[in-house]
């Protein structure tokens, strides 16, 4: 049985995707199976002892300019990979029409998707031919949903934290104890403001005695250097030049402080405690999975709209640092020593 999985990006929802992986090699141990990745977030995947291949691609950059002569190169390699890969099933996982496009150039005799009311983009439908009502709230839930057409049995998600990046160096000169703080998400209203980060891990590390970390991803230096500046000496910048150097760092911590974003949700499926500060995504669909206690948001009549805007709004800036403070104080006391 040749499997080929496809769930793109981004971090936190590959992240959400590999307990998918782990019950497909648990219930087919013999199976070959693939996933289709972006290239920034291959690493991620590559070396994964239940993973035979790993094809990468650059679907956003391949947009523009799409005629050119290196473009139209990388693709037609790509297409050539997917042709020698040779999938029996595949499994959209993202539901909207660049996977179901995706599944559809495998011309695999199964593709496996969300049915229409499902997916994210409902007329993206017409590129599956197995439809699968999900099941469950969680995102993760009904991800693994999909696998029933397989006979795979639900049972509770595994997202095999070891199996990822184990061998991955740390960044150097770390402290024995700390913990960390993302203050970035993709979405600007999922942001938790960055003077309020510096202000709560501040407070954070005068009651536990934990050195603050705080780590950023592309574009996101400003949000540090206001929260540097806030932190007034209790947080200090580490830089993480890769995905392997950000997973060891989490993998490390003794708490992990941020919004509904890719880092956070890798730090969970590393098996390293979270702290994460909901604003327009839903807690009980998007927070930390299996962990209510993990979730921290401000109940409003707006509450998880799940809409973008470009800035934080009373969801998040309404969320006083003290409460912060004292949800992860209590979570730090009762974490593990840093490895």
């Amino acid at each position: 049985m040749r499997i080929l999985l496809i769930r793109t990006s981004a971090l936190g929802d590959v992240v959400h995707g590999l307990p998918v992986l782990t019950a497909l090699r648990r219930h087919h141990p013999d199976a070959t199976i693939g996933w289709i990745v972006e290239e920034t977030l291959a690493p991620l995947l590559e070396g994964h002892p239940d993973l035979d291949e790993v094809l990468a691609v650059r679907l956003r950059s391949w947009r523009r300019p799409f005629a050119s002569r290196h473009t139209t190169g990388e693709i037609r390699r790509f297409l050539g990979r997917l042709r020698d890969f040779g999938p029996e099933i595949v499994i959209d996982l993202m539901g909207n029409h660049k996977a179901g496009v995706l599944a559809a150039l495998t011309l695999a005799d199964r593709r496996i998707g969300p049915a229409r009311r499902d997916r994210r983009e409902p007329s993206s439908a017409c590129w599956i031919n197995e439809p699968v009502r999900l099941r469950g709230r969680h995102v993760v839930e009904r991800t693994l949903s999909l696998l029933a057409p397989l006979g795979v049995p639900g049972e509770p998600p595994d997202f095999g934290g070891d199996k990822l990046l184990p061998d991955a160096a740390p960044p150097p000169d770390l402290p024995r104890d700390f913990f960390v703080v993302h203050p970035g998400a993709a979405w600007p209203n999922k942001r938790y403001p960055a003077a309020s980060w510096g202000d709560a891990a501040r407070e954070l590390a005068a009651r536990t005695g934990l050195r603050g970390l705080v780590v950023h991803g592309p574009g996101e230096a400003g949000l540090t250097e206001v929260a540097l500046a806030a932190g007034r000496g209790a947080l200090e910048h580490v830089a993480t030049d890769d995905l392997g150097a950000l997973a060891a760092l989490l993998r490390r911590a003794r708490l992990v402080l941020g919004g509904d974003t890719g880092p956070l949700h890798l730090a969970r499926a590393l098996g390293t405690p979270v702290l994460c500060l909901m604003g327009p995504t839903d807690p009980a669909t998007h927070g930390p999975y299996g962990q209510p206690e993990a979730a921290l948001w401000r109940q409003l009549p707006c509450s998880f709209c799940h809409r973008r805007f470009g800035e934080p709004k009373a969801c998040l800036t309404t969320l006083p640092p003290s409460a912060v403070v004292e949800r992860a104080a209590s979570l730090a006391r009762t974490a593990p020593e840093s490895p």
